[in-house]
C-alpha cells in the first residue's frame, strides 16, 4: 500500500533522506523511530505530497504520488501532531466538511457513527472544536479517515502531549483501523508505544534506515537500549 523506491531529499548541501527503501502493506502499523531531523516527517511529507523528493519515488497503492498528486490523497488520511480542525464549528460540522472534500455526503447519524467509532463521546458531538482537548480532535481526526475510507493513515508524533489514559484510547482505534485492512505508517519518539501497537519497527539515523524489526521479536527494553545503541 505504501511504498518508498531510493527516496531521496536535499536541502542544499543536508540530505535529509538518503535512499530509503520501504514497503508497508494493508494492515501493518509500521512505527518510525529517531531523533529529531532523521528524516521521519519528510518520510511522511513525500508520501503526502507536500514535498518533492529529490530523486526517487514515492507509491501509495501502486501510483506514484508525484505522477498522481490528486488520485493518490483519496486513499490517505493525515493526522499530524496537532489536528488543524475549524474551532467555530462543531466535531460533526468538522468532519461533514472534511468528508466532503473527499467527495463524501453522510447523513448527521452517519457522521455520528463515525465519531462514535473513533471513540468520541455523543455530548461532544455538537460542541465547538475550539473547546476539545488534544486527544478529542485526534479522535475527529480519526472519524476523518473512517469516513473517507482511507486505505492508508499517516501519522505524526500522533500521541506526544496526550495523557496516558487518551493515549492508550487512540492507539486502540489505530489497532482496529489496521485489522480493518488500513495500512498505518506512524513517526513517533514513543519507544514503548510503538513497541505496543506496531508491527514492524524502523530506526532513522541521518536520512537512513538503519533496522527494521519485527515487534514481536523484542521487549520494550531491548527496543530502547537499541534505539540508544543506533542513534
Amino acid at each position: 500500500m505504501l511504498t518508498a523506491k531510493n527516496l531521496t531529499k536535499n536541502y542544499g548541501t543536508h540530505r535529509a533522506l538518503d535512499g530509503l527503501n520501504l514497503t508497508i502493506e494493508s494492515g501493518e502499523i509500521f512505527a518510525l523511530l529517531g531523533q529529531n531531523g532523521a528524516g521521519k516527517t519528510t518520510t511522511i511529507n513525500c508520501f503526502l505530497g507536500f514535498i518533492e523528493p529529490s530523486s526517487g519515488e514515492a507509491i501509495i497503492n501502486g501510483l506514484s504520488v508525484k505522477d498522481h498528486a490528486l488520485e493518490t490523497k483519496k486513499h490517505l488520511a493525515y493526522i499530524p501532531e496537532t489536528v488543524m480542525l475549524y474551532p467555530n464549528l462543531t466535531g460533526s460540522e468538522n468532519l461533514a466538511f472534511f468528508s466532503s472534500l473527499a467527495g463524501f455526503s453522510y447523513s448527521q447519524k452517519e457522521l455520528e457513527t463515525f465519531l462514535l467509532k473513533a471513540g468520541l463521546q455523543s455530548e461532544a458531538h455538537q460542541q465547538r472544536v475550539g473547546g476539545y482537548s488534544k486527544g478529542m480532535r485526534q479522535k475527529v481526526g480519526i472519524a476523518i479517515a473512517l469516513a473517507k475510507k482511507a486505505k492508508a493513515l499517516l501519522l505524526d508524533e500522533p500521541t506526544s502531549g496526550l495523557d496516558p489514559k487518551a493515549s492508550n484510547e487512540f492507539s486502540e482505534i489505530v489497532k482496529v483501523l489496521s485489522k480493518n485492512g488500513t495500512a498505518i505508517l506512524m513517526a513517533t519518539h514513543d519507544i514503548f508505544r510503538a513497541k505496543e501497537i506496531a508491527t514492524r519497527i524502523g530506526i532513522m539515523k541521518e536520512g537512513h534506515l538503519v533496522s527494521v524489526i519485527e515487534a514481536a521479536t523484542i521487549s520494550a527494553n531491548e527496543l530502547e537500549q537499541l534505539y540508544l545503541q543506533t542513534v
